[in-house]
C-alpha cells in the first residue's frame, strides 16, 4: 500500500473514512431497538475522549517517527553522494587511472539512481545489475591502489574512500528494507476507523445536515492514514527520498569537474 501514489492513498483513505462514518450511523438506527435508542448517547458519548486520545497518542507518535525517518534517508544520500565525491577526488592523484576509476563509479551511481530507487523491492534487496556495478568499481579502484608505484597515502585514500561509498549504500539498502511493524498500523487504523464509527453512532438519530459534522473527522483520520503511508517508503513511495545529491555527483563526472 505504502507504494501507491499519493492521490490513489488520499482518496482510498477519505473514501474509507467516510463509509465508516456512515456505516456505524446506519448500522445502530438498523440493530438498535427503538426503546434503546436513548442509551446509545450515554455509551458512545463517554467513549469519544478516549477513542479520540488513543487515536492522537498513536497518529502523532508514528507520523513523527515517520517523518524523522524521512530526514534520515535523506542524510544516508547526502553521506552516499559525499562518499562518492572523495573518491572521484582521491582518484585524481598522480599516478592514478582517473578515466577508469571515474567511469566506474558514474556507471555505479547511475545505475543506483535507476534502479536501486524506482525498482527498490520491500525487502530491500540488492539490485543485481547495481550489484554487478559497485563490484566492477571495487575491481578497478583496488587495482589502481594495489600499484607499487603509487605510495601509501594516495593508494590508503583511495581504499578508505571506496569503503565509504560501499559503506554508505549498505546502510541506504538496509534502511530501504525497514517498515512499520503491521501490529502497530493495525492498531492505528482500528483506533481511527473505531473513532469514527463511534461519532457515526453518537449522531444516529440527528439529521443528515447535522450528521455531516462527522465528515470532518473523518476526513482528519482518512488524511492522516495516507499521510502516514505516504512516509513509510522512503525509497518506493509517492514521498520519495530526493536523489539530486548523487545527481550532482553524476553531473561532475560527466562535465569532468573532478579532473580540472
Amino acid at each position: 500500500m505504502s507504494s501507491l501514489p499519493a492521490g490513489v492513498l488520499v482518496a482510498g483513505w477519505l473514501a474509507l473514512a467516510l463509509i465508516v462514518a456512515a456505516g456505524g450511523r446506519l448500522a445502530v438506527r438498523a440493530l438498535v431497538p427503538a426503546s434503546d435508542a436513548e442509551h446509545v448517547s450515554q455509551i458512545a458519548a463517554p467513549l469519544m475522549p478516549a477513542l479520540g486520545a488513543a487515536f492522537a497518542i498513536f497518529a502523532g507518535l508514528t507520523l513523527a517517527g515517520e517523518a524523522s525517518y524521512l530526514r534520515s534517508a535523506e542524510s544516508l544520500v547526502s553521506d552516499e553522494a559525499s562518499a562518492a565525491s572523495r573518491l572521484a577526488w582521491a582518484a585524481t592523484s598522480q599516478g592514478v587511472d582517473q578515466g577508469s576509476i571515474h567511469s566506474a563509479l558514474e556507471h555505479y551511481l547511475q545505475k543506483t539512481r535507476t534502479r536501486e530507487w524506482a525498482d527498490q523491492d520491500e525487502e530491500g534487496g540488492d539490485d543485481p545489475a547495481t550489484t554487478r556495478a559497485i563490484a566492477r568499481l571495487e575491481q578497478v579502484v583496488r587495482a589502481q591502489a594495489a600499484q607499487p608505484e603509487l605510495g601509501s597515502p594516495p593508494s590508503s585514500e583511495l581504499l578508505t574512500s571506496l569503503d565509504a561509498v560501499t559503506s554508505a549504500r549498505r546502510a541506504r539498502i538496509a534502511a530501504a528494507s525497514r517498515q512499520v511493524p503491521a501490529l502497530y498500523v493495525g492498531t492505528l487504523v482500528a483506533s481511527g476507523l473505531a473513532l469514527i464509527a463511534n461519532a457515526g453512532a453518537l449522531t444516529f438519530r440527528s439529521r443528515l445536515r447535522t450528521s455531516v459534522l462527522v465528515v470532518g473527522l473523518a476526513m482528519v483520520v482518512g488524511l492522516s492514514m495516507a499521510l502516514l503511508f505516504s512516509l513509510t517508503a522512503p525509497w518506493r513511495g509517492p514521498l520519495i527520498v530526493s536523489g539530486h545529491p548523487l545527481d550532482a555527483i553524476i553531473h561532475d563526472l560527466e562535465t569532468g569537474f573532478f579532473g580540472r
